[in-house]
């Protein structure tokens, strides 16, 4: 049992640093605060194989390594916790859904598991926006257009990016799922 925690940790380890990684990929538009993640894809399917606690710790862990690695856009100290390790974090909470994909793809349903997997990457894009959307209402609602409110702006800014990476995730996971559905189910410690 030990070592399966060593294996989830050092898995959570590698994803966060990779998801880290990719966000070096500059998908820019011209306002900051659309964001196509693509380093959710990789938390995702971590989540997914592993559960939401250890998506959540490796989507803190990314974070905080956009914080220490200079990556964050830094207003204030509560804008940098809700939008950084909170905001990562909770990309991983897709994995709430982990172990019905795991049955769905040991019944070797995969119309189920495509479903399932789906649902995942809606709950972990919208997740993740909710913490984006509260630090656009008391942040960064002072940038909104004259006359907007704060929380229309927050709303739409924060929702096309969040309706934007729901998208992707489930467009890569649904092939993921039809084409490597063994990345979802953890081996035991004795085939590796």
């Amino acid at each position: 049992m030990r070592n399966s925690k060593l294996v989830t940790l050092v898995e959570g380890a590698i994803i966060a640093v990779a998801a880290l990684l990719l966000s070096f990929i500059p998908i820019q538009t011209p306002n900051a605060a659309f964001d196509l993640s693509i380093g959710l894809i990789p938390l995702l399917v971590f989540a997914l194989r592993r559960g939401a606690p250890a998506g959540m710790a490796a989507g803190f862990v990314w974070g905080l390594l956009c914080i220490v690695l200079g990556k964050a856009y830094v207003l204030s100290v509560p804008q940098v916790i809700f939008e950084y390790p909170f905001a990562f974090a909770f990309g991983g909470l897709g994995g709430l859904l982990s172990g019905k994909l795991r049955r769905s793809i040991s019944e070797k349903n995969i119309k189920k598991a495509v479903i399932i997997a789906s649902l995942a990457a809606v709950i972990s894009a919208f997740s993740r926006w909710f913490w984006h959307f509260w630090a656009g209402v008391l942040v960064w609602g002072d940038y909104a257009p004259e006359g907007m409110s704060p929380w229309l702006y927050s709303f739409t800014l924060n929702g096309l990016s969040a309706v934007a990476n729901a998208v992707m995730l489930v467009v890569v996971v649904g092939v993921l799922v039809r084409t490597a559905s063994h990345l979802f189910v953890p081996k035991q410690i004795g085939s590796y």
